[in-house]
């Protein structure tokens, strides 16, 4: 796969066809003929995984997409991989209303509650004479690791890694890396409590223990 799309990427003017051949102009759904007659053979989906009726799959067949054993994608979650892959592991939920724009790897035992945007990609704006929408896309992954807990509302933006254990408080904006084990709240998030692993307990932060953390 990775060859063919060098070679497309070759002719601009076959990748505009196909570009076209794939998705309507303006549009970010594939058509048709490639949800039904591509994606299923190309993109892996696990053992009782399900990805329900009213979720959308804006998905293509030259980036990655793929769900683990047993997880689920609820109504009216969108998933975008048009610039980079989306990878979701096992045993998670990706909830009501979701929206999951590569590049984007969650990882296993994950809950992400209602409304929450991950956001890979970023629109330049530099070019003042040039509307927004023309201007390039750029792209940083994404990463949630095994078993975070990503409140409802919260948005993640382009470049930010979820360390495992996580949570990140309802409506918060995260622009920054979270720690393994750690619990962030507000716009922009910061880091509020702490998993110590001496007193097994979860604890506040004081201002030493904040100028500790990476």
């Amino acid at each position: 796969m990775n060859r063919l799309k060098q070679l497309i990427n070759k002719y601009p003017v076959l990748k505009a066809w196909i570009h076209w051949a794939m998705i309507p102009p303006n549009q970010a759904r594939p058509r048709i003929w490639v949800q039904w007659l591509v994606n299923p053979f190309v993109h892996k989906k696990g053992k009782g995984s399900r990805i329900c009726r009213y979720s959308r799959l804006d998905v293509l067949p030259f980036n990655q997409f793929s769900i683990g054993n047993y997880s689920t994608i609820e109504d009216f979650a969108t998933v975008n991989n048009g610039l980079g892959s989306v990878t979701i592991g096992s045993h998670t939920r990706i909830g009501i209303g979701c929206v999951l724009i590569g590049p984007v790897s969650v990882g296993n035992e994950v809950m992400l509650a209602q409304n929450i945007v991950l956001s890979g990609l970023n629109h330049s704006y530099q070019d003042v004479n040039t509307p927004i929408s023309r201007q390039p896309c750029t792209t940083a992954p994404i990463v949630v690791e095994d078993e975070a807990w990503i409140g409802a509302n919260v948005v993640i933006t382009a470049g930010v890694i979820i360390g495992k254990h996580a949570v990140v408080a309802a409506g918060s904006v995260v622009t920054k890396n979270v720690p393994p084990y750690s619990i962030v709240a507000g716009n922009p998030a910061r880091v509020i409590k702490r998993y110590n692993f001496t007193s097994n307990q979860w604890e506040k932060l004081t201002e030493t223990t904040k100028a500790n953390i990476v």
